[in-house]
Formats: C-alpha cells, sequence, structure tokens
C-alpha cells in the first residue's frame, strides 16, 4: 500500500475544497491509502471570529490534525497552503518549522513532495508560493513533483483559472467570494494522481 498525506492550512476553505479533489484524484490510483489532514491553527478564536473564518473553517473542523512525526509515514506527502504575500501561511511554516527531527535523521528524504495553492487575485503569488515552499521540501531531501503539460487544462485560455507546472491552484477573489473552479479542480485531481502514480512507482 502506498501511503499519501493531503497536509493543508485553510482558512476560509478555499484550499480545503482544492485539497479534496487532490485526494479524490490519488484516491483514483489503486493501491493508495490517502489520508487528509490539516496543521493547527494558531490565530486566537477571537480574530478568527472577527474576520469571518471560524464560521468557514467549521465546514471541514472534523479533518484530523497532522502530526509532525506522522510525515515519516507517507510515501508522499502533498502539501496545501494558501498565499501571504508571495509565501505559505505562517500556520504551515510553524507546522514546518518542526520537522528538524525528522531532517536530522533523512526520514523524509526521497519521498515525494508536491505543493498546491490560493491566491486573492490572478497575479497574487502562485508561482511564488509554491516554489519558495520548495526550498523546504529540497532542505528534506524529498522528490518535488508538479503538475505537467501532460493536465492540457493549463493550457486553458477561454477563462481565468488557476494552475501552472509547478502545481494547482485557485483563485479567491479579493474578497473571498470566488471558488475553486471546475478547470482548477480537475488540474488538482490530475495532481494527486500524478502524485500518487509517481510515489508507487518509487516504492515498488
Amino acid at each position: 500500500m502506498t501511503n499519501i498525506q493531503i497536509v493543508f492550512y485553510s482558512m476560509y476553505g478555499h484550499i480545503y475544497t482544492m485539497a479534496e479533489a487532490v485526494a479524490e484524484g490519488a484516491r483514483s490510483v489503486d493501491g493508495c491509502d490517502v489520508k487528509l489532514l490539516q496543521v493547527p491553527e494558531l490565530m486566537p478564536d477571537a480574530v478568527l471570529e472577527a474576520s469571518g473564518a471560524k464560521a468557514a473553517r467549521a465546514a471541514f473542523a472534523n479533518v484530523p490534525l497532522a502530526s509532525v512525526e506522522g510525515l515519516a509515514n507517507a510515501d508522499a506527502i502533498i502539501f496545501g497552503t494558501p498565499t501571504r504575500f508571495g509565501n505559505m501561511t505562517a500556520q504551515m511554516r510553524n507546522f514546518l518549522d518542526q520537522t528538524g527531527g525528522l531532517w536530522v535523521k533523512g526520514a523524509l528524504v526521497g519521498k515525494v513532495g508536491s505543493v498546491f495553492t490560493c491566491t486573492g487575485t490572478q497575479h497574487g503569488g502562485q508561482e511564488t508560493t509554491i516554489t519558495s515552499f520548495h526550498s523546504t521540501l529540497l532542505h528534506q531531501g524529498m522528490i518535488i513533483v508538479g503538475v505537467p503539460y501532460a493536465e492540457q487544462r493549463l493550457l486553458n485560455m477561454t477563462e481565468i483559472t488557476g494552475g501552472s507546472p509547478y502545481g494547482a491552484s485557485t483563485l479567491a477573489g479579493a474578497d473571498g467570494s470566488r471558488k475553486p473552479s471546475e478547470n482548477e479542480l480537475a488540474i488538482a485531481r490530475y495532481q494527486g494522481a500524478h502524485v500518487a502514480r509517481i510515489a508507487q512507482r518509487l516504492k515498488g
């Protein structure tokens, strides 16, 4: 059995929706055990309440928390994070900053790593968020997998859409009102399946 973990942080639910699509893609590959996990929240409840995020997060409150030690059990880890000024969120950064013990042991060396994201605007840091995330994965010795142009939806020019060779992505809109499109969700499903197949081959 190939173990796939999808580890995400979502504030308003856009990344959670993408994570579900990534999981669907990974589960379409026979012989894969897929776990959806979220990193712990750092913001106080009062701040989440005031921003409207607390109500949005109720939709995925039942998703278990990821553990740093548990990462070592995965054959592939697909990370999802919104962007914060072209970088990952503080919640995801905090989680990854706790993986020093895994780094010392080389516990993630040779595992597949992949990233997807969400931005508020069309040019809001989708590529920089993913590529800057890659630095951490490379320090851990992981094998980075993106979304190749074999996924033809990356070439879609008929609509505004996320998705790049670095990974799936969506645009939330500056007010957060835009939901992931079918094109974006399809790219996310492709990413999940693509990572799962590569992880299987490496494990085999």
